[in-house]
């Protein structure tokens, strides 16, 4: 045999072995597709590996089902779902610099309760509840955030807490001593005080609830053709000497803003601000029913009154009354509840108006979709998921289980 005929019937062969070894792939790859669903999916749900036997488990599921939805949610009842992935879903929403590099505390371990016990989501912004550790020492304190890094970082000998077998549903008044009709769940939490109470003029509180709760900030929300009537005494009209600079830039977002913010009006933030300028160690508080402000004569806190002389004839707060002026005009697009006012007392209704908004299922199911599928929705496909998506929200009692899973199977096959 020359040559030639040598190459040709080597090259045959290593043909009909590549050949086979082709076929054997694809054999094996329809095989393992299921598997390597069900590890993307654990590992995106819970941020870490999933045991043999859980892995198996998960892909009989995708295959008896013909979904990912069900092996999410078995994902979803390993501990690191919650001390891994929710920690740094939440995180972020709870410090204005908007960093997940923060230590646990109880505005994150309330939304981990409410997601581990399915109840409704939108009680985020107005329940009486909070979450805290059982067998965790410290307790629960005011003035400080140790029960929470303790039960973060876990005892000096053993095994760490599990957090999901730890948390335990309380009323926010009862532990924190605050009205019940003042608690409005991580709004009047320790952290979210601390972070957007803390001295000025309370409307941090408003704009980061907004931002981190509806996937909007102020510049998103301008309509200068709201009525200026409500926009307080600190908001110059002629910011430069120059009135249009008022007229279409700072009457966009105050005119909208104020009458909102004047919910959070009794509320502040105290701390030792010679002492600790971080307010690690300080509390929040609340004007109740009889406790008179010396600053304003009223139960509205004195930083209501800052700056009062840069516009004497501007509005002055008298209590804690809020009217959503943006319910009309361009911000109607947020799907305000049909069912509710649009005005009310204080931060529990105005947290339930912000929380039965379209706007706000929106915001979280879009959320859902970029810390589970990595990435963010890119085409139409995407956008009609995170539609049904949200339908599936709404229909299971706004249960966030429901999301995280129907994002997972959606994302499984990439």
């Amino acid at each position: 045999m020359n040559s030639y005929k040598l190459i040709r019937s080597a090259a045959v062969g290593v043909s009909v072995r590549l050949a086979v070894v082709c076929s054997l792939f694809m054999t094996w790859s329809a095989v393992a597709g299921t598997l390597e669903q069900a590890k993307r999916i654990h590992d995106r749900i819970a941020g870490i590996p999933p045991s043999e036997e859980m892995l198996l488990a998960m892909k009989a599921s995708i295959e008896s089902t013909g979904n990912g939805r069900a092996a999410a949610e078995m994902a979803m009842d390993n501990d690191a779902f919650y001390r891994v992935t929710l920690k740094n879903w939440v995180a972020p929403w709870t410090n204005r610099d908007q960093t997940q590099f923060v230590p646990l505390n109880d505005y994150i371990a309330t939304v981990m309760g409410l997601v581990r016990d399915e109840r409704d989501f939108r009680e985020v912004l107005f329940d009486d509840v909070i979450y805290t550790a059982s067998g965790v020492s410290p307790a629960y304190s005011t003035s400080d955030n140790e029960h929470y890094v303790e039960l973060e970082t876990g005892p000096s000998s053993g095994p760490p807490y599990v957090f999901k077998d730890r948390l335990v549903r309380q009323l926010q008044s009862t532990v924190t001593g605050l009205p019940a009709e003042a608690t409005a769940g991580v709004i009047t939490s320790r952290a979210a005080a601390r972070a957007f109470f803390i001295a000025g003029t309370n409307r941090a509180q408003l704009r980061f609830t907004l931002l981190n709760h509806l996937c909007h900030d102020l510049e998103q929300l301008q309509d200068t053709t709201r009525i200026p009537d409500r926009i307080r005494q600190d908001v110059s009209r002629s910011p430069g000497g120059d009135a249009r600079a008022f007229l279409n830039g700072c009457l966009g977002c105050h005119a909208g803003m104020d009458p909102l913010a004047q919910a959070f009006a009794y509320y502040d933030f105290l701390y030792d601000a010679d002492n600790d300028l971080t307010g690690e160690h300080g509390r929040i508080h609340y004007n109740a029913a009889g406790q008179i402000d010396e600053a304003t004569g009223t139960r509205v806190n004195k930083k209501y009154r800052i700056n009062s002389t840069t516009f004497p004839y501007g509005f002055v707060t008298q209590d804690d009354r809020w009217d959503n002026y943006w319910r009309a005009g361009v911000n109607a697009q947020l799907g305000w509840s049909p069912v509710l006012p649009g005005s009310g007392y204080g931060a529990k209704s105005l947290g339930q108006e912000l929380a039965y908004s379209e706007a706000f299922a929106q915001c979280h199911v879009t959320k859902v979709f970029r810390a589970v599928c990595l990435r963010e929705p890119e085409d139409a496909t995407d956008r009609a998921a995170i539609t049904t998506m949200k339908q599936d929200f709404a229909a299971d009692n706004y249960r966030l289980k429901t999301v995280f899973a129907a994002a997972a199977d959606y994302c499984k096959g990439e």
